[in-house]
């Protein structure tokens, strides 16, 4: 498949999963799912804030590129993340477990990082734990 081929399946995928019933839209085409909630009290980040948490995040046909659950958690500030994560994380509260869908716009574009070709709708699992 073609550069050309493979953005547009990956375009093809997000509008799929987008008419899913449980599958939520937040903005600059990113969707989300919903695994967990937390109790409602959590805080939430904002763009200056660190952020803690547990992730995994895989392509649309399903390879993982990249994971913190066999570690450490990730903890960095949450400007200095994709696009993406940050208008997801900025909507979270401590608890939360979501599953995101990240158009390449929201992600890494039209270039390859390392498991991840250009063009790619991501997918994350993200779990935050805390703030700072």
């Amino acid at each position: 498949m073609n550069k050309k081929e493979y953005a547009r399946a990956n375009k093809e995928w997000l509008a799929d999963k987008a008419k899913e019933e449980e599958v939520h839209f937040l903005e600059k085409g990113i969707y989300y799912k919903v695994l967990q909630s937390g109790d409602g009290k959590g805080k939430q980040p904002t763009e200056k804030d660190v952020v803690i948490a547990h992730y995994t995040g895989w392509t649309i046909d399903g390879k993982e590129f990249d994971s913190s659950r066999d570690g450490a958690p990730l903890a960095c500030r949450l400007r200095d993340l994709i696009q993406g994560w940050i208008v997801a994380m900025c909507r979270m509260q401590v608890g939360d477990c979501w599953e995101v869908y990240i158009p390449a716009e929201m992600g890494y574009g039209n270039y390859s990082q390392p498991g991840i070709p250009g063009g790619s709708t991501l997918i994350f699992q993200i779990e935050l734990l805390g703030v700072q």
